[in-house]
C-alpha cells in the first residue's frame, strides 16, 4: 500500500542518509523503480509532475497504476506516491485521486500567500494522514513548465513556512532542474546551514539532484537534506538506451516495432540509475 512520506523522512534525517524521488512518467519507467527499491530494500518516493500526470491520463490512472504495481509485484518496501512542484489546484486534486504526498510549490507566490495556501492544505492533509512538501525559494530552471531562477531562500521565510506543520521543505540553495551548466557557482552550504538552524528537526528536500558532485551531495545530507530529486538523470538515461537500441537495427526483425523490445534498453537503464543514486543517498537496506 501507498504510504505518508512521513516516516521515511524523520528515519532517513535521524540517520544522516536521503530518500530518492525519482520521478515516473510511464507504465516502465515505475516498474524499474519499484523493483530497485525492492531488490536495494530500500524506501522510495514516486515523484509526479502535473505534466507526467496529464500524459499518463490524469491522477486516478496514475494511483490505480502504483497500487496494481505493489500488489502485482509484490513491492514491500515503503513507497510514497508524491506530486511534485503542483500547483494548489493540483494539489488538491492529487489528494482526492488518492496520492499519499503532495508538494504545494507556492515558491512563486509573496510569502504571506505562500503562507496562506500552504496552511489550508497541511490541515487537509493532516486530517487524510498525508505528508506534504511546501517551497521557499524557487529552483533554478524549468521543469513541466514551472520556471524558478534558483535564487538562495530567506531562512526567515523558511522557518515561517516549517511552522505551519509541514512534513517536510524544500530551499533553493542555489540548485537547478536539468543539466547544470559549466559556470554554476555550486550548493550554498551557508544557506542551507542557517535554514537548518532556523528549521530544527524539519526534514530538507533537495531537488534537481542530477549533475551535483557526490561531496555536495553528502554534505547537503550532513545537513539535514533527507529527501534528493532525480528527474533529467533518469530521462536522460532512458533516452539514450532507447536511441542506441533504435540505432543498432535491433527492433526491426521483419514485423516492425516490438513496444516492449523498444522500450525495454530504457527500462534497464534506468534501474541502473536509480540503484547508483539510491546506493549514494545511503538508503540501500534502510526499509
Amino acid at each position: 500500500m501507498l504510504v505518508s512520506a512521513k516516516d521515511m523522512l524523520n528515519k532517513a534525517r535521524d540517520g544522516k542518509y536521503a530518500v530518492g524521488q525519482f520521478n515516473i512518467n510511464n507504465l516502465e519507467w515505475t516498474k524499474s523503480v519499484l523493483l530497485t527499491a525492492e531488490e536495494l530494500k530500500s524506501p522510495v518516493i514516486l515523484g509526479v509532475s502535473e505534466g507526467a500526470g496529464k500524459y499518463m491520463c490524469g491522477y486516478k490512472t496514475v494511483v490505480g497504476m502504483v497500487k496494481g504495481m505493489l500488489e502485482e509485484l509484490n513491492i514491500t518496501v515503503p513507497v510514497a506516491l508524491h506530486l511534485d512542484h503542483g500547483s494548489y489546484e493540483g494539489a488538491k486534486q492529487c489528494i482526492e485521486a488518492g496520492f499519499s504526498s503532495v508538494m504545494f510549490d507556492g515558491s512563486h507566490y509573496p510569502i504571506a500567500e505562500n503562507i496562506e495556501k500552504t496552511t489550508e492544505l497541511v490541515k487537509i492533509c493532516n486530517e487524510k494522514g498525508l505528508s506534504i512538501e511546501a517551497e521557499v525559494g524557487s529552483i533554478g530552471g524549468e521543469e513541466d513548465g514551472v520556471v524558478g531562477m534558483g535564487e538562495c531562500a530567506d531562512p526567515n521565510e523558511c522557518k515561517q513556512i516549517a511552522d505551519l506543520g509541514v512534513t517536510m521543505l524544500a530551499a533553493g540553495i542555489g540548485n537547478i532542474h536539468g543539466k547544470y551548466p559549466d559556470n554554476w557557482a555550486g550548493l550554498s552550504f551557508d544557506t542551507l546551514a542557517a535554514v537548518k538552524e532556523k528549521t530544527g528537526d524539519m526534514p530538507l528536500v533537495l531537488h534537481g539532484g542530477t549533475g551535483i558532485p557526490e561531496d555536495m551531495i553528502k554534505k547537503a545530507i550532513s545537513l539535514g537534506v533527507a529527501k534528493i530529486n532525480v528527474n533529467t538523470e533518469c530521462q536522460l538515461s532512458f533516452a539514450d538506451a532507447t536511441r542506441k537500441y533504435i540505432e543498432a537495427g535491433k527492433d526491426l526483425e521483419g514485423k516492425g516495432f516490438d513496444p516492449r523490445k523498444l522500450l525495454a534498453p530504457g527500462a534497464e537503464a534506468i534501474k541502473a540509475t536509480v540503484k547508483e543514486k539510491m546506493e549514494l543517498f545511503g538508503s540501500v537496506g534502510k526499509a
